[in-house]
């Protein structure tokens, strides 16, 4: 059964942190990469449902510049899967008039991937709908030292003054700089950090942590975290 969502403030950009995956797979006795798996096709479920009601940007956490780290296997078998994905996203985007967008550093990437990266960008910057935001070999410290390094060679080349930076300036360098903050960000799994994400993006975000294993979210999980954002007070960053 649904929320009522009646008369509710859809928040505008929903940042999600995915999380969960391989516990979800460990209780029912399976590797970790049928966890992933499943997680994709709750990333497809659930950009579906936030089109439907009305969000406008949908930001989730793919692969994080940290992941590098797990085992040659899960890797292999996280790029494996990220390849049919793709695919699959380019058909989805299409049924759902919705636009995809990549912020990360996708150099890391083969280069089939990043074909497929900018295939996914090219033929959905036309639709009109939501825009699905994939953070991939994304960090967010990463994300602001890149903006910083390409800041400070604009001053050093004289494009732009130091005096004249400001945090609009900062911003305009980021992945994200045609592109609000989030409003509301869901946090599966019960964790309570951040994870070095959208670090610069979340300084007055809502947060909602729910104890969901990311495969198990569903349309109710994602309309109990909208209603929560609605009995928050916003003080900062102006009133809703």
């Amino acid at each position: 059964m649904g929320q009522n969502l009646d008369g509710m403030a859809i928040p505008k950009h929903v940042a999600l942190i995915l999380d969960g995956n391989g516990r979800w797979a460990k209780r029912r006795g399976l590797p970790r990469t049928m966890g992933h798996k499943e997680g994709c096709v709750t990333v497809e479920k659930t950009v579906e449902t936030a089109a439907r009601l009305g969000i406008e940007y949908l930001t989730v956490y793919g692969f994080s510049t940290e992941n590098w780290k797990r085992s040659a296997e899960e890797v292999g078998a996280l790029m494996q899967l990220f390849r049919y994905y793709m695919v699959r996203l380019l058909k989805i985007a299409s049924a759902n008039n919705v636009r995809v967008r990549m912020i990360g550093d996708r150099r890391r990437f083969d280069k089939d991937i990043i074909e497929g990266i900018n295939r996914l960008e090219s033929e959905t910057k036309g639709n009109t709908g939501l825009t699905f935001v994939i953070a991939v070999n994304y960090g967010g410290r990463d994300e602001i030292t890149r903006a910083v390094r390409r800041l400070a060679e604009d001053c050093a080349a004289g494009r732009l003054k130091a005096e004249d930076v400001t945090e609009a300036t900062v911003a305009s360098y980021l992945d994200t700089a045609d592109m609000p903050d989030p409003d509301l960000l869901i946090r599966t799994s019960g964790e309570l950090r951040l994870s070095n994400y959208l670090l610069w993006q979340l300084a007055y975000t809502e947060i909602f942590v729910t104890d969901c294993l990311w495969p198990d979210f569903n349309q109710e999980e994602l309309e109990k975290a909208i209603l929560a954002y609605n009995k928050r007070e916003r003080r900062f960053g102006g009133v809703r």
